[in-house]
């Protein structure tokens, strides 16, 4: 078979280009430099485009999914940025991650680890290490505190994550304490559910709570976990399309996605007429392989023979970027600010959300 001499452009094919670095003029500029790259550098452009897709389509409800040590990794104010800018309508996430946030929320401070300290020392100096950060034990007494003082007006309520987290977004406020996930979610209208609320540290307090009330001859604090599913079902019906914006996997992503076959089989087994629901968008930044068989380095495609996404063929939009979300998720999440307006190159935090 003899072979052809084809020229790229005739097929439609896109060149790749030299990154200029000596030419960006900021965070879009460079991660738009990216995406005619290769390799990761293109993903991270690729994604960027994706998500800024999602975040300007007025009839898309964008849903955030964040699991990993991100606020411990000091990654909490870009999420509250996302936030200020209107580009997530949810945020779904592990409950450490909202209780490490808390922590920042509440003027407290993470520590670099001193690796000369073993963690037995750690253990009884009253140091939780996450990775290379540490955690005081002081800072989530302190928090089991102020979460005992946002139940302690509650009775007769049934509790869910989702309130648990407006009960303490408003006391922070109260406080002073703006810049913060839960205090900017509160303000913002944003709902924060926790699908694996006890597998965290405010879900201990909560039981504190609970039995402290015990103790007091309180009634306990009902808590029901299918308030959030039954709240986040209805609210993702509210627009004609979905996106997902996922750092990590886990229990969060899952959750969220499933609202899909959730909504499919209330009609197949319940009878009930219900418009398809299915995410058009998604962007997911998460270095675990897919050869592990694990949920988190299951890609969109395969989501598509769940009923999750809309596929490629019929409109979906999906990026994916295989890296550590602490150096892909600023420049994805910072691209697009900078492009809808939202951040000011060298502003200071305050300027930039007046």
């Amino acid at each position: 078979m003899k072979r052809e001499n084809r020229d790229g452009v005739s097929d439609g094919l896109e060149p790749v280009r030299p990154l200029e670095i000596a030419e960006v003029k900021g965070v879009s500029d460079l991660v738009a430099q990216m995406k005619s790259t290769a390799f990761g550098g293109r993903q991270v452009g690729e994604a960027a485009e994706v998500l800024q897709v999602m975040a300007e389509d007025d009839d898309c409800l964008v849903v955030g999914t964040f699991t990993g040590a991100m606020t411990v990794a000091m990654m909490g104010h870009l999420l509250c940025d996302m936030m200020e800018a209107g580009m997530l309508d949810a945020v779904v996430s592990t409950g450490a991650l909202m209780a490490h946030g808390f922590v920042q929320s509440a003027g407290l401070s993470h520590f670099k680890y001193d690796p000369s300290m073993d963690d037995r020392e750690l253990y009884e100096k009253g140091y939780n290490r996450v990775y290379d950060t540490l955690e005081l034990e002081a800072n989530l007494d302190d928090v089991e505190e102020i979460l005992g003082e946002a139940l302690a007006p509650v009775d007769g309520e049934t509790m869910c994550s989702r309130r648990v987290h407006e009960l303490i977004g408003d006391l922070l406020l109260e406080r002073g304490h703006a810049r913060g996930i839960l205090p900017v979610a509160r303000r913002r209208g944003i709902p924060i559910y926790v699908p694996a609320f006890t597998d965290s540290e405010l879900g201990l307090d909560f039981e504190v709570a609970n039995r402290k009330r015990d103790r007091d001859g309180r009634d306990r604090l009902a808590f029901d976990p299918f308030l959030d599913l039954s709240h986040y079902a209805d609210l993702c019906r509210t627009k004609k399309k979905l996106g997902i914006f996922t750092i990590g996997g886990g229990v969060p992503r899952n959750w969220a996605q499933q609202v899909g076959p959730f909504w499919e089989v209330l009609g197949k087994r319940l009878g009930e007429s219900v418009d398809v629901v299915r995410f058009w968008y998604g962007v997911r930044i998460c270095p675990e392989p897919v050869h592990w068989g694990g949920l988190s380095g299951c890609t969109y495609s395969e989501g598509v023979s769940w009923g999750k996404f809309v596929p490629p063929e019929e409109g979906g939009r999906f990026a994916e970027v295989p890296s550590d979300a602490t150096i892909a998720w600023p420049l994805v999440a910072g691209a697009v600010l900078e492009r809808m307006g939202a951040m000011a190159v060298g502003a200071p935090a305050a300027e930039r959300r007046e």
